[in-house]
């Protein structure tokens, strides 16, 4: 499970990462408000996954 959690970590820091290039080159706001909302979101499955592998660990 610790895998997963990694995994996902990773999604989202990856998301944020292109969101910020995406700004710091000027590139579409669209662009970067859609990868904004995706790292939103991707953050809540990483706590909701970390959540339930802390909760199913015990």
């Amino acid at each position: 499970m610790q895998i997963v959690i990694l995994i996902a970590c990773f999604a989202v820091a990856i998301i944020l990462i292109r969101g910020l290039w995406n700004m710091m080159q000027g590139g579409p706001g669209n662009t970067s408000q859609r990868l904004m909302r995706l790292r939103v979101i991707a953050q809540a499955i990483t706590v909701i996954i970390v959540v339930i592998v802390v909760y199913l660990s015990r």
